[in-house]
């Protein structure tokens, strides 16, 4: 056996000194971040004559090799980007690959290809390679927090479910997302897909809390006890009540006429819930990754709960990533608000009759951060006391366009609606309209001609009774 095992191994060594040996090894890369400059280094070993080598980048999943870079030894006589290392009897070889700047496109395998001539016949070249995967990252190019499913009206007498959706654009690989609310890291449940959906976030009854209690702020609960009346019921503005005047001056003022010019009074109530929560909502995450074509991803994370207006109004979210090309997270933040009075407009400021009218939303009244308002809300138009002017009950959107209006709309009064999951408001404005001097001389020119008519009417026929009468 001792015999066998001799034999092949001089007759390994005897190969080994006809052919020459080579062997071919690729540097390890960690993962690099887009941008960064990258050297390749191809390290080989061989006793023989060196013949070529030759870079491939390894395209369309293996099928395809585009080549890179190429040294022949029999036509240049400097070894560019080559260190030679001359150990005992062998010589170790370097070869280096320079990526300035990569990109996307440069992820993926490279191959580095080294021959040598064969010893025995320098027409025979001895092939060996070696192989590297670049892993190439890129940074999460945009981070944004919308609210899932609006504008959505505000639900005075039943709680409903509210999902914030991150979405993170741009990211490789995948980022990691998660939430805070006033800074402090979410406790979220994982929701499966075998959940109904309006269950998502909702608390049993067996599981709810007070309102009231000593894990509140204080501020928080004497906001939540200001909304309830003297016996302990919810207040209802402009609810079940009978119609006001808006007019200025003492009641039983008359409207004023076509020609008198009134300032637009604007009034505004604002609603709350009827209905109290649990102060700890429970919070259920889900997220969603789709490959965009460059090669990065998309995540879709959506945090979902039992909306409470009188505690999550003015609450702070904040969406955060992390990710290995990030020096530090990145995220956005959204302040959950219910809307304030909006501020009207008319144009034009001194409208006649027969004019276009636009009333448009300009913003809202209360508070420093008063247009702030999220999630975006819904604008509804109607008219106090009947329908608008085209025939329909209400409108939707911030502009309102009352188009030809007739000196009937004086004194009409409009209610603008604006509402999100948070809360109501509403600003009432009276629309002034003024006699127009054009239409006026107009409708007067045609009375006038229309007298003259029949003025002249009577006199024709008398005058063809007597010239009838002289021919007679």
């Amino acid at each position: 056996m001792s015999i066998i095992t001799l034999s092949l191994l001089l007759c390994a060594d005897l190969l080994d000194f006809v052919i020459g040996y080579l062997t071919v090894t690729i540097e390890p890369l960690p993962p690099v971040v887009m941008g960064d400059t990258v050297t390749l280094k191809c390290n080989f070993r061989t006793d023989g004559n060196l013949r070529e080598i030759v870079w491939f980048r390894v395209t369309e999943g293996g099928t395809s090799k585009q080549k890179i870079f190429t040294y022949d030894a029999m036509y240049n006589t400097n070894f560019s980007h080559m260190e030679d290392f001359r150990r005992r009897e062998d010589l170790l070889y370097q070869s280096t690959v320079r990526l300035p700047e990569v990109q996307m496109e440069d992820d993926g395998p490279y191959e580095c290809h080294v021959g040598i001539y064969d010893r025995a016949s320098r027409e025979k070249v001895v092939l060996a390679s070696g192989s590297i995967t670049l892993n190439v990252m890129s940074p999460p190019k945009s981070i944004s927090v919308e609210a899932a499913n609006q504008p959505a009206r505000f639900n005075r007498y039943e709680a409903q479910n509210f999902t914030l959706v991150c979405i993170v654009t741009g990211g490789k690989p995948a980022p990691v997302v998660y939430f805070k609310r006033d800074g402090e890291l979410i406790e979220v449940h994982p929701f499966t897909s075998s959940e109904k959906v309006e269950n998502r976030g909702l608390l049993s009854a067996n599981d709810n809390q007070p309102l009231i209690s000593r894990e509140l702020d204080d501020t928080k609960v004497q906001k939540s006890l200001s909304f309830l009346g003297p016996y302990s019921e919810p207040v209802r503005l402009d609810k079940d009540r009978p119609q006001r005047s808006y007019t200025s001056g003492a009641p039983g003022q008359e409207e004023p006429s076509p020609t008198t010019e009134v300032i637009p009074e604007t009034v505004i109530s604002r609603e709350f819930p009827r209905w109290v929560l649990s102060s700890s909502p429970l919070y259920f995450f889900n997220h969603t990754q789709s490959e965009l074509h460059d090669g990065t991803m998309e995540v879709q994370a959506m945090l979902t709960w039992h909306l409470n207006p009188q505690l999550d109004n003015e609450a702070l979210f904040s969406c955060e990533v992390k990710h290995p090309a990030l020096s530090m997270p990145m995220k956005a933040e959204v302040t959950l608000s219910a809307p304030k009075g909006p501020k009207l407009s008319v144009a034009p400021s001194r409208a006649k009759v027969g004019d276009t009218v636009r009333i448009k939303v300009e913003g809202f009244q209360m508070g420093p951060k008063a247009n702030e308002v999220f999630p975006e809300p819904l604008f509804t138009w109607t008219r106090v006391g009947g329908p608008l002017l085209d025939g329909s009950e209400e409108r939707f959107g911030k502009v309102l366009v009352l188009e030809r209006v007739p000196a009937e709309l004086n004194g009409s009064m409009y209610r603008c609606t604006v509402q999100n999951p948070l809360g109501s408001t509403n600003t009432h404005t009276r629309l002034i309209v003024f006699e127009n001097p054009r239409i006026k001389k107009e409708k007067k020119q045609l009375n006038l001609g229309d007298s003259a008519g029949d003025m002249l009417g009577p006199s024709l026929m008398m005058l063809l009774l007597s010239l009838t009468l002289e021919l007679t």
